[in-house]
C-alpha cells in the first residue's frame, strides 16, 4: 500500500466493526504477526532499539494522527486443528459473511470484513495438493525434493481408506495414526516448494485442502461451478414458527415469479423415460427397423405383448397433438385427458411383484377406476403395511390383470396424459406401456440430483404442507393419485422452475444484489452489489445470466485482462460500472486442458461452440498420469504449464485494489479416472439390461470396479484452495 494511500485511509474516521471472527481472543498475536510481516526497515544492531523500532512502526500503522486505530481487513488461520477439511461452500460463506448477509465462518478468522472493498474468486482446475508436497514432481527429482514415503501415502489415501486402516488397528487393538492435523491449512514457503510455484508463496500464506460436493452412496461429485456460484435461499429472520418434523415448506427467492405452464411442457422425452427405467411405446419409432430392433429387446427383457404386456392405442406422437381451435386460452391441460394413476401390489412366489388395487382419477378430481386385482401367482406377502391390502380383501376377487389392461386400454387415447410418482413401477406391474408420461418423481428433482428421487409423502409435505400415508393401514391409492394430481397443477401453476434448485437456491449475484450494505462509515461509497463472471466461451448462457457483466474468453491470458477489467472498471465493457464491480468469479483453463481433466472446451475460434479434447493438435494433446507416485516421473511440458499458470494468478493478484480479498480455488482433484469407470458403468448397464450373455459383455461390473469407482469419486473430491487480502 502507497504512503499516500494509507495517509489517506488514516484520514478517515471508521467507527468499530460490526464483529471478527475470532479475532478478539487473539487480537494481540494476531496483530503482532501482521506487523512483523509489515515491518520493511533494515536489521538493526541493536536488538532494543531493533524492539522499540518495530513497536513505533506498528504504532504508526496502526493509530492515525488523532491517536486512534485504522482497521485494515484480513483473513488468517489462527490455529487450532480443524475436524474436517473445508468445503467449497465454506469458501461461498465466507464470501457472503464479507459482503452480504452471511453468518460469520468458524473455521478461518475474519478481521474488519466491512472494510473488504471487493472480492475475486478465481477457479483453477488442473492445481493439486500433491504438486505442492512433491508427489507430482515439478522439477526433477533429487534427494533434496524426493517426497517422504511416509507423507506421500498419507497424500494419496481417500478418507475412506483411513477409515478402514484405522478400523483394523482397532480390531488388533493398536494404537491409531494421529490424523488431527490432515485437514488444517499447511503454510507455504519457497524453501520448500518447487520452482514453479514459488510465486504462490509470495501472495498466499497457506494451502488448504478444499472438499468438492459429491454423494458417497452414488459415487457422484457435484459441480464445483454451482457450488460457489448458487446459494441456498437465507432462512427468514421474522419465521417464529417452530420446526417441525420432516420436510419443510418450501422457500422461493425474492422475485421468483409464477408462470402458468400448459401440462404438455412436463411430458417426459424418451430419453428422461430411458433414464428412468420405463418400457418404451411403439410410437417412440419411426422406422419399421427401429420398431423392430425395440421389440427384440423388448422379448429378452419378457416385456413384449408375448409376456402379457400392452401398447395403448397411440399410432404416432403427433396423434396426440390438439388443434389451436379446440384448445381454451390459457388452459393447463391444453386440450388433453390429464389422468393420475396409482397402483398397489404385493409380492408373490418366485419374488415377483403383483399388481393388487389400482386408483385413475381425471384432472377434476373425479374417480374413474378403483377396483381390486387378484394377483396370476399365490400370495406370499401382501406388504399390508405398505399397501393397505390384506387377504379378507382379496379372497373375493376375481378381477385380473388382463381385465384391467382392457379397462386401461378404452380408456387411454392419443390425447390422454398419464401422471404419478415413479410411475415405471406402476406401469410394470400393469405390463401397459403410454408415450405421453409427467411423473412428479421427474419434475420435482430431488435437491442432490440423479438417481435420487423424492418420497410422494415429502413432496406432499413440502410443496402442499399436507400430510399422507399416516394411518397404520399402510397407503391410499386414491389418497396417493391425488396427491400427485395436486403436485401437478402446482407446478403448471407455478411454472418449470418451481420445485427445483432454480426456486430454492438463488444465484450469488442475485444474493450480493438484493443484501448490498454500506460500509460502515458515512464517508465511504456503499457497495453496489454489482458482479462479473469471467470465463472461456460466452458465460452469459451460464451462470454469468445473473450477473452485472459477463466477459467471454478464448484463453487464460484474455481471462486475466478481463478479471483486471472488471474489477477495476473498463470503459470497453459497458456494463461494468466505471469503479468497477464488487465481485468477480473467474476461471484459468490451460492446466486443465493439458492435463486432460475436460473432454470439451469452449472453442478457441468461437465463443458458442465446443472442441472435443481428443480432436486437439498432437502437440497439445494432454498427457496422463498416474495415481501410483511411485512411478510418477518429472514432465518439464506440465511444469512449466504450471508455472505460466501461477504467473497468471500472480498477475491477477498485482491488479487488484487494495482491500480486495482473494480466493483461489481448484474445484476438484483429478477427475479422469472417475470418467473412464463411469463410461465402464454405463456401459454394462446399456449390455447387461438388454439381457447379453455375461461372456459376451464387452465391460463386466463387479464389486472391485464399484469399489474402484468410490475410491476415484473420493479422490476426485480432494482439492485445493488460497486465500488472502489484497493490502
Amino acid at each position: 500500500m502507497s504512503q499516500a494511500t494509507m495517509c489517506s485511509g488514516m484520514k478517515r474516521k471508521h467507527e468499530e466493526d460490526d464483529s471478527t471472527t475470532a479475532v478478539d481472543a487473539v487480537d494481540n498475536a494476531t496483530k503482532a504477526i501482521s506487523g512483523n510481516q509489515a515491518s520493511n526497515d533494515p536489521p538493526s544492531s541493536d536488538g532494543s532499539s531493533k524492539a522499540a523500532s518495530s513497536k513505533t512502526q506498528n504504532q504508526s500503522k496502526k493509530r492515525r494522527v488523532d491517536g486512534e486505530k485504522t482497521k485494515y481487513p484480513d483473513v488468517r488461520y489462527v490455529g487450532g486443528k480443524l475436524q474436517s477439511s473445508i468445503r467449497i461452500a465454506d469458501l461461498q460463506g465466507l464470501l457472503l459473511y464479507c459482503f452480504a448477509d452471511g453468518i460469520a465462518p468458524k473455521w478461518i478468522s475474519v478481521k474488519h470484513s466491512g472494510r473488504m472493498h471487493k472480492v475475486v474468486v478465481l477457479m483453477v482446475p488442473g492445481l493439486e495438493i500433491g504438486m505442492f508436497d512433491g508427489s507430482i514432481p515439478l522439477e526433477p527429482i533429487t534427494e533434496r525434493n524426493m517426497p517422504i514415503p511416509e507423507q506421500t501415502e498419507t497424500t494419496e489415501q481417500t478418507s475412506e481408506d483411513r477409515k478402514a486402516a484405522d478400523f483394523e488397528k482397532w480390531k488388533q487393538g493398536l494404537p491409531l495414526e494421529d490424523r488431527s492435523d490432515q485437514f488444517n491449512p499447511r503454510p507455504l514457503s519457497r524453501d520448500t516448494l518447487p520452482v514453479p510455484l514459488h510465486d504462490l508463496a509470495q501472495i498466499f500464506p497457506d494451502i488448504w485442502p478444499v472438499r468438492a460436493p459429491g454423494d458417497t452412496k452414488y459415487n457422484k461429485v457435484h459441480s464445483p461451478l454451482q457450488a460457489l456460484l448458487l446459494s441456498q435461499l437465507p432462512k427468514a429472520k421474522d419465521n417464529t414458527e417452530p420446526k417441525r418434523k420432516g420436510a419443510q415448506p418450501a422457500r422461493t427467492k425474492s422475485g421468483f415469479v409464477a408462470k402458468r405452464t400448459p401440462i404438455t411442457t412436463f411430458i417426459s422425452t424418451m430419453e428422461h423415460l430411458q433414464e428412468n427405467e420405463y418400457t418404451l411405446h411403439p410410437a417412440f419409432f419411426n422406422s419399421e427397423e427401429e420398431k423392430a430392433s425395440y421389440n427384440n429387446t423388448r422379448r429378452l427383457n419378457k416385456e413384449s405383448t408375448e409376456d402379457g404386456w400392452v401398447d395403448s392405442l397411440v399410432p404416432s406422437l403427433e396423434a396426440g397433438d390438439v388443434p389451436d381451435s379446440e384448445t381454451e386460452q390459457g388452459s393447463m391441460t391444453a386440450g388433453r385427458d390429464v389422468l393420475a394413476l396409482d397402483c398397489e401390489m404385493c409380492m408373490t412366489e418366485g419374488g415377483n411383484s403383483e399388481l393388487t388395487r389400482i386408483s385413475m382419477m381425471r384432472w377434476d378430481g373425479e374417480v374413474i377406476l378403483d377396483e381390486l386385482v387378484k394377483p396370476a401367482r399365490p400370495i406370499v406377502d401382501y406388504l399390508t403395511q405398505y399397501s393397505g391390502i390384506t387377504k379378507e380383501m382379496l379372497d373375493p376377487v376375481t378381477t385380473t390383470l388382463s381385465d384391467i389392461q382392457q379397462k386401461l386400454l378404452s380408456i387411454l387415447t392419443p390425447r390422454s396424459i398419464l401422471v404419478g410418482h415413479s410411475l415405471n413401477s406402476d406401469l410394470t406391474a400393469l405390463k401397459l406401456t403410454h408415450p405421453f408420461i409427467v411423473d412428479t418423481g421427474i419434475i420435482y428433482p430431488h435437491p442432490r440430483g440423479s438417481p435420487l428421487k423424492c418420497s410422494l409423502k415429502w413432496l406432499t409435505q413440502k410443496y402442499l404442507n399436507k400430510s399422507i400415508q399416516t394411518g397404520s393401514a399402510g397407503h391410499d391409492s386414491i389418497e396417493d393419485a391425488r396427491a400427485v394430481l395436486d403436485l401437478v397443477k402446482l407446478k403448471c401453476e407455478k411454472g418449470v422452475g418451481w420445485g427445483t434448485s432454480d426456486a430454492s437456491t438463488e444465484s450469488i449475484f442475485h444474493r450480493l444484489a438484493r443484501s448490498k450494505r454500506s460500509t460502515l462509515a458515512a464517508s465511504e461509497q456503499p457497495r453496489s452489489g454489482t458482479g462479473a463472471v469471467v470465463d472461456w466461451g460466452n458465460p452469459e448462457r451460464g451462470f454469468g445470466a445473473q450477473a452485472t457483466a459477463a466477459i467471454g474468453c478464448n484463453n487464460d491470458d484474455a481471462v486475466v485482462k478481463g478479471i483486471s477489467s472488471a474489477i477495476n472498471g473498463d470503459t470497453a465493457y459497458p456494463a461494468v460500472p466505471a469503479s468497477g464491480v464488487d465481485f468477480v468469479w473467474g476461471r484459468l483453463r490451460e492446466l486443465e486442458q493439458f492435463r486432460g481433466w475436460c473432454t470439451r472446451l469452449p472453442d478457441a475460434n468461437n465463443a458458442n461452440q465446443s472442441t472435443e479434447l481428443s480432436a486437439l493438435p498432437e502437440e497439445t494433446t494432454p498427457t496422463t498420469s498416474t495415481d501410483d507416485p511411485s512411478t510418477r516421473t518429472f514432465d518439464p511440458a506440465l511444469a512449466t504449464t504450471v508455472s505460466e499458470t501461477v504467473s497468471k494468478i500472480t498477475q491477477i493478484y498485482e491488479s487488484l485494489p487494495s482491500s480486495t480479498l482473494f480466493m483461489v480455488y481448484s474445484g476438484t482433484g483429478d477427475p479422469r479416472e472417475v470418467s473412464r469407470l463411469q463410461t465402464m458403468h454405463k456401459t454394462f448397464r446399456e449390455e447387461f439390461k438388454g439381457r447379453k450373455p455375461w461372456d459376451e459383455l464387452s465391460v463386466k461390473w463387479t464389486d472391485v470396479e464399484e469399489q474402484a469407482l468410490k475410491k476415484a469419486c473420493e479422490r476426485a473430491r480432494e482439492g485445493c484452495g488460497f486465500m488472502c487480502v489484497k493490502q
